[in-house]
């Protein structure tokens, strides 16, 4: 089975680090790349071609729920997995379109296989 792409997606370069850490230590993930902001990663996708992106809620610019609204209507329509410091029900989520919501403190290896299970089954 091939590895699946993925883009990470966050402001903070500790987080943005800390994602790509736990994809590249989980087999059948492969790091394609990372962006600072959605607008970065809006550009990226079309590049890149991730089948997953990792997209932090909270961005400067355009927030992570209307990139996620706009990375599922590009042509190639990756997975979005957003990810937040916040609890799930602080945060307005309806039709973007993302896949999972998963808290940042909660975000590993097994999580990053589960959400993808639960997408691809």
């Amino acid at each position: 089975m091939a590895e699946v792409g993925v883009l990470v997606v966050d402001d903070q370069r500790a987080f943005r680090e800390a994602m790509a850490a736990v994809v590249q230590a989980t087999d059948g993930f492969e790091l394609l790349g990372s962006a600072a902001s959605a607008e970065e990663a809006l550009a990226l996708v079309t590049a890149l071609r991730p089948r997953l992106v990792l997209l932090d809620v909270h961005l400067p610019g355009i927030d992570g729920v209307e990139a996620a609204r706009r990375l599922r209507s590009t042509a190639d329509r990756p997975v979005v997995v957003l990810l937040s410091t916040y609890a799930e029900d602080e945060v307005e989520l309806d039709g973007c379109g993302a896949a999972a919501y998963v808290p940042k403190g909660e975000f590993g290896p097994d999580r990053l296989v589960d959400c993808w299970a639960g997408v691809s089954a």
